[in-house]
């Protein structure tokens, strides 16, 4: 391979009380536990935060919405309320209707962790029959991330291209891949510092709870995505009288976090990617890569062989590739896209669409860097992962037997967990029995979240009610226009009302999926979904990301 890239490490710093403390500081730390102090929901426990002084955005996204920006500080480690302290940027977008109709504040979370949620009070607006308009909605950075203070970001040039072969078929594959991950983590612990020890989905959801005392509310209402509906279930099992109402789309598994997950994962996405490549070969009068399922997917395969010694355009190799593909086996929004970059390298030789989809590296302009390394610093540090390397290797070798599409790839993405510095807790028992009724949604072949993890997720709130997007492959696809899911949403969040919980381990409403799109239809139509809610900005921020714009 071509490149192995190695990059300087950004520094950050953290403010205790106007002086700037080394990244070495608080080296120690605390670890984290299932047992979060100040946690039991009674008025007066734990840190109180000053009020956020509200002021303009700088997005013009936000601006157009009407929407409010500031800072909330909150302590570093809520262990010690009175040391140093961070901030976290929070936007508001308040309630149109009347006040007598006012239903309290809906934070967002759009998943990773590392997700940049900033955005998305702008959600308000994309709740059909205007049932979003009687809540505030509160978007928020989670610490470490985007615009919060400070925001961690390590490696930008470390998801170069032309990299090494994902999968480590040489001793010397092996090796460079393990050296690129422990670069990445030591970059990680250069730049992140006393920060690393505190971003555990157990520090999320008592910033969570910060805000809400910020805002002066008893309780608050919720919507998460993706891996936000893990934070939202930490923090209704930390705080379950403080959640009015809350709605989990793509439901991760809270018994399998995080290594486990991510193995679930590998199997799915091989499902997942198969659903594409049948739809491909469905529309062979347009891409022209074969009749049937099983003839794409070898081609997939075979131009991915070739490109270990010819990269399309000296720059897109079998890992950007993969990189690519890999967008079309969490969503249906970007097919065409993905399908038209096939057809044009295998039948054309034309590198340019395949190149346009995985942008250049070497800079976090787009934030793609801070996305990953907060990823990280959050699910290495949630829970133990091996740190065994052959236990890794005999693992997924296992796995890529039978499903052989992301597995390494999945494998070396999370490899830097291996040799992570921050401190490690335990993860919470999610429990909500005590929890109001709460709506999910999931889609049956769901890769990023797989199915059984709703089915579990339900049976630990035995309140919740669980919506099917029934033989759909996207991840968190709420809010797309899909008339049978968001109706549900709208009358929820409208009035509280779900449909009725079924017996046995089901799901409770099956509603059709996400449409799958129609290359063939008039250019003006040629969208995957008509009538969405959801406007392509937001959706591109959603859930735990691809590779490419993970």
């Amino acid at each position: 391979m071509k490149r192995l890239v190695v990059a300087g490490a950004a520094v950050i710093s953290l403010v205790a009380g106007g002086a700037t403390l080394s990244p070495a500081a608080d080296a120690a730390g605390s670890t984290g536990s299932a047992t979060v102090p100040g946690t039991t929901g009674s008025a007066g426990v734990g840190y109180q935060p000053p009020p956020i002084l509200w002021g303009t955005c700088a997005s013009a996204r936000l601006q157009r919405a009407g929407a409010q920006c500031g800072f909330l500080t909150v302590p570093l480690d809520y262990q010690h309320p009175s040391g140093t302290k961070i901030k976290l940027a929070v936007s508001r977008v308040k309630h149109t209707t009347s006040d007598a109709n006012y239903q309290g504040v809906m934070l967002v979370n759009p998943g990773g962790p590392g997700g940049s949620g900033l955005i998305y009070s702008v959600l308000q607006g994309a709740i059909p029959n205007g049932a979003g308009d009687s809540y505030d909605w509160i978007g928020f950075d989670p610490r470490g991330v985007g615009s919060s203070e400070p925001s961690l970001s390590c490696n930008g040039a470390y998801a170069g291209y032309d990299r090494p072969l994902y999968e480590p078929v040489t001793p010397k594959l092996e090796k460079a891949w393990l050296g690129l991950a422990k670069g990445y983590a030591k970059d990680c612990t250069a730049a992140g510092g006393a920060l690393l020890n505190h971003v555990k989905t157990t520090d999320s959801a008592q910033d969570m709870d910060s805000i809400r005392k910020a805002l002066g509310r008893q309780q608050i209402n919720y919507y998460g995505f993706s891996y936000g509906t893990y934070l939202g279930q930490v923090y209704a099992s930390l705080y379950p009288n403080r959640i009015r109402r809350a709605v989990f789309d793509g439901v991760v598994n809270p018994t399998r976090v995080w290594y486990a997950a991510n193995k679930d994962q590998d199997v799915a996405f091989n499902i997942s990617i198969k659903i594409f490549f049948t739809w491909v070969a469905q529309y062979d009068s347009v891409y022209h890569l074969g009749t049937t399922e099983k003839q794409v997917e070898r081609a997939y395969y075979t131009a991915r062989a070739k490109l270990v010694k010819d990269p399309a355009g000296g720059l897109i190799g079998p890992d950007e590739w993969t990189d690519v593909f890999t967008s079309a086996a969490y969503y249906v929004y970007g097919w065409e896209d993905v399908a038209t970059a096939f057809a044009s390298w295998v039948n054309d030789r034309d590198p340019a669409p395949v190149t346009a989809l995985y942008p250049a590296p070497g800079t976090d302009h787009d934030g793609t860097d801070n996305n990953y390394a907060m990823y990280l610093a959050t699910q290495c540090t949630d829970t133990q992962w091996p740190t065994s390397w052959p236990f890794w290797r005999r693992d997924n070798w296992r796995t890529f037997a039978t499903s052989p599409f992301l597995t390494w790839s999945n494998a070396w993405y999370n490899a830097p967990c291996i040799n992570w510095s921050g401190k490690v807790g335990r993860p919470v028992t999610v429990n909500g029995a005590k929890v109001a009724k709460i709506l999910m949604i999931n889609e049956t072949y769901d890769a990023a979240t797989p199915y059984s993890g709703a089915l579990t997720v339900r049976k630990l709130f035995p309140k919740s009610v669980l919506i099917e997007g029934v033989g759909g492959s996207t991840h968190a696809g709420s809010l797309s226009g899909v008339t049978c899911t968001d109706d549900t949403i709208a009358g929820y969040l409208a009035n509280g009302t779900l449909p009725a919980r079924v017996a046995g381990n089901t799901s409770d409403k099956k509603c059709p999926p996400v449409p799958q799109p129609d290359p063939t239809a008039a250019a003006a139509a040629r969208t995957p979904v008509t009538g969405s809610a959801m406007s392509s900005d937001l959706r591109a921020g959603i859930g735990n990301r691809p590779r490419v714009t993970r």
